[in-house]
């Protein structure tokens, strides 16, 4: 596992419990209703992940920019919190 990786899900991880991996982060990064159930981490990947770090995990799990965009977009508007990827 590369260093950003191992920085990316301890930061998403760190106050649950419940551990996401990163081919599930991936999943609730491409799937909006599974986003919602793990809304703590998606809401930490893109609040507190720097966006070069959350575009290089995207891309290394095969996750198209615009893709991650819209999703953050959708659960932007879903959660009322504000990220600079859905701007």
């Amino acid at each position: 596992m590369n260093k950003n990786l191992v920085l990316i899900l301890t930061t998403v991880n760190a106050p649950y419990s419940n551990q996401l991996d990163g081919a599930m982060l991936a999943h609730c990064l491409s799937d909006i209703e599974l986003a919602k159930v793990f809304s703590g981490q998606v809401s930490s990947f893109f609040g507190e992940v720097p966006l070069d770090q959350q575009t290089e995990f995207a891309a290394e799990f095969g996750i198209a920019v615009d893709d991650l965009k819209r999703l953050a977009s959708d659960f932007s508007a879903w959660s009322g919190e504000s990220y600079h990827l859905a701007a």
